[in-house]
């Protein structure tokens, strides 16, 4: 079991109450849009971090990160990327990609909206944390924290009941942290 913690869209600014927000996890990923890498650097003196750069991102976060990252945890296939959408409307770079079926789970940024859904045409988990930073249209800030659970991911692929294993394997765990873009409190829920 490993506890993960995610954000995207900072901007180059966490809030405090996301920073201890991410104490309780086991590793932080970051979707992108960093913005500045003291940003990283906060994360880091809390848990490892697993990041990708944003479209705002210039050339030395580009150097450190990539636009990409496919990696495993418990032995679910993760794909992150900063743009790429949501089921039925995913960004063109990433369809094909996503169309290969090589992830259990879809990580992106970009569109300052929380959202995670179960795409039942591709067969896997989409994860949005929504924007972590103080800069864009939102008016919450919100992060993610959740749990992947070892089980035999493999063997649950070729199940028909894949979506429902995924989605008891997420959505009992996931947690999300709005706090008000104009109040200096914390409104966890």
């Amino acid at each position: 079991m490993i506890k993960i913690g995610l954000l995207s869209d900072t901007h180059g600014y966490v809030h405090p109450s996301v920073l201890t927000f991410l104490q309780e996890t086991d590793e932080i990923w970051h979707a992108g849009d960093i913005g500045d890498l003291k940003v990283i650097e906060a994360l880091e003196q809390i848990k490892p971090v697993v990041a990708v750069y944003g479209n705002i991102d210039n050339a030395r976060k580009r150097q450190h990160y990539r636009e990409d990252e496919r990696f495993e945890r418990e032995g679910m296939r993760i794909y992150m990327t900063h743009i790429g959408g949501y089921p039925g409307r995913y960004d063109r770079r990433v369809k094909p990609l996503l169309m290969a079926g090589t992830q259990d789970l879809f990580v992106c940024g970009h569109s300052h909206i929380l959202k995670v859904m179960y795409d039942h045409k591709l067969g896997f988990m989409t994860m949005n944390p929504g924007a972590a930073g103080n800069h864009g249209w939102h008016k919450s800030i919100t992060a993610l924290r959740f749990q992947i659970d070892h089980i035999p991911w493999n063997t649950c692929r070729k199940s028909v009941r894949f979506r429902e294993t995924i989605v008891k394997h997420f959505v009992i765990f996931l947690a999300y942290l709005p706090i008000s873009r104009h109040s200096g409190g914390m409104k966890e829920r």
